[in-house]
């Protein structure tokens, strides 16, 4: 991570701005983090590109030196690995300690003035809101003692519980109020469950950070049969996802799915009332909360794929806020995010939201994408999948691809049950 600070000599004409080397220089760090700073090759061609630039910038009247980025105190001990035998550029670089603390202490991040991290108030949420700052804080010691604060954001999803999601508008829901808290500056980053995060995002704002991927699958919870299969005809699951109920049905469809809301404390409760005789709930959500004993059994992929972009959380901010993006750059864990955009590009060429029974999972195995997707009616009757692989990056085209591989099986009333209405209740076996 690098920033180079200049000023100009007498002789430096005036018309010699240092933007573009900021603005390079901020490639650069991107190109870093993006890499996972794991790929030497990258990272010596972002050393060899910074090196030429400063002796560009030197040559032409500037007096430069490279700090530690304000947001990244570990680029000092980088420096400190430039060979001296460089000579003159190595004198010009600052590599002293007192340089680090002072350019943290021009960075507006403080006890006083902290980074702000919106979320829901549900306690799934604020567990990826703790481990966002856990990680920050780890990354950016000038972060601790304070600088970081979790703001709870109650969203119309939160507090309609007795309505099915299909019915009041999707995902969206749990979003829309942290996107306007986050356009009036009144945090800084949101952080959210991928799933629940629609295709678009509003204008202003960017994701450009997902945290390192928990496991995808589903679960099955139940106080009376240990499997799917072990539930007598006419046994009532608790769900509140049509992609759920449509891959149940299409196995069991003399099961009955209804709607079932809430944080998991709130469904589990339910399900030890007996007002259900199952429910599924996603392993990540368990784990994140330290209950996976809850879980009855993990659901294998191959028996109920996964929600598009199960399992991973994302992050968001303005596309203005430079500080709070390179805070996000060097969080971003690639992988997941390159599979996450590859199941995200798949639903939105389905035009998918929480009214359409969607599934999908991208993985990365041995250098190569792998991605399965599917489409289902809500009642199970019709369900379809498209299987694609390719280099990860291509990862966008590749989902976009299979989505519209699916589309001319969706006719107008697809995603609708016999009544032609949205619900998550299947129909009465015949």
């Amino acid at each position: 991570t690098l920033n180079l600070h200049l000023t100009p000599d007498t002789h430096t004409p005036a018309a010699f701005s240092p933007r573009p080397l900021y603005l390079f220089s901020s490639s650069l760090r991107r190109t870093m983090y993006s890499q996972n700073c794991m790929n030497l090759s990258a990272m010596a061609n972002v050393a060899l590109g910074a090196i030429f630039v400063v002796m560009l910038y030197s040559a032409s009247g500037y007096q430069g030196t490279l700090q530690a980025s304000p947001v990244a105190a570990s680029a000092q001990r980088s420096f400190a690995r430039i060979p001296t035998s460089l000579g003159p550029l190595h004198a010009r670089i600052n590599n002293k300690r007192s340089g680090t603390m002072a350019a943290c202490a021009e960075f507006p991040h403080t006890p006083e003035n902290p980074l702000r991290i919106g979320t829901r108030g549900s306690p799934l949420a604020l567990a990826q809101a703790h481990e966002t700052k856990r990680r920050l804080e780890e990354a950016f010691p000038h972060l601790r003692n304070e600088a970081v604060t979790i703001n709870v954001i109650s969203t119309e999803g939160d507090e309609r519980l007795d309505i099915a999601l299909a019915e009041i508008g999707g995902k969206g829901l749990f979003t829309k109020e942290l996107d306007v808290q986050l356009l009036l500056n009144k945090v800084d980053i949101c952080v959210h469950s991928m799933k629940d995060v629609p295709t678009y995002l509003p204008e202003g704002t960017v994701l450009p950070c997902n945290l390192p991927r928990e496991d995808t699958r589903d679960v099955f919870i139940s106080k009376t049969a240990k499997s799917l299969a072990d539930l007598p005809d006419g046994s009532v699951i608790g769900s509140a996802s049509l992609r759920r109920q449509s891959q149940i049905l299409a196995k069991y469809p003399k099961l009955k799915v209804v709607n079932f809301r809430g944080n998991v404390q709130t469904r589990l409760k339910k399900l030890g009332d007996g007002v259900v005789d199952a429910t599924m709930l996603a392993l990540a959500g368990l784990k994140r909360m330290n209950m996976e004993e809850h879980a009855t059994r993990i659901i294998e992929e191959d028996e109920m794929l996964p929600a598009i972009a199960q399992g991973a959380i994302g992050i968001q901010c303005r596309s203005s806020d430079e500080a709070s993006l390179e805070y996000l750059a060097a969080l971003n864990h690639a992988d997941t995010k390159t599979c996450v955009d590859c199941e995200r590009a798949f639903l939105a060429a389905l035009d998918g939201n929480c009214r359409t029974p969607i599934a999908g999972q991208a993985k990365i195995i041995d250098g190569k994408l792998h991605f399965r997707g599917l489409i289902a009616r809500p009642d199970g009757t019709d369900l379809f999948e498209v299987v694609r692989e390719g280099n990860p990056a291509d990862s966008v085209q590749i989902g976009r691809e299979a989505g519209e591989h699916l589309l001319p099986n969706i006719d107008e009333g697809f995603f609708t049950v016999p009544d032609g209405e949205v619900r998550l209740n299947a129909p009465s076996p015949a």
